[in-house]
């Protein structure tokens, strides 16, 4: 348990920054998931509509320090690639 006020501030910061990271987590993996559901549904058009969307969210996601640049680099390209080979 925190015993000095410095401490105890600190496990505060933690808690709220937890907070707006899940919730930016959370955003992001909607994102991703709207692009999975259109290449399921193999939808070209939305499929590219929701990977534009979620290219800026991604990368957001890396400059707030909740995704490492090359996870986020990885899911773009394995998403666009999936996209460009639907029929």
């Amino acid at each position: 348990m925190a015993n000095s006020p410095q401490a105890k501030k600190r496990a505060r910061q933690n808690e709220s920054r937890f907070q707006v990271n899940k919730a930016r987590r959370s955003r992001i993996r909607t994102f991703l998931r709207k692009v999975e559901e259109a290449i399921a549904s193999g939808d070209k058009d939305a499929a590219t509509f929701a990977l534009r969307a979620a290219q800026p969210e991604l990368m957001r996601g890396v400059t707030k320090g909740v995704y490492h640049k090359n996870t986020a680099s990885r899911k773009i390209s394995r998403l666009s690639a999936r996209v460009k080979a639907i029929g």
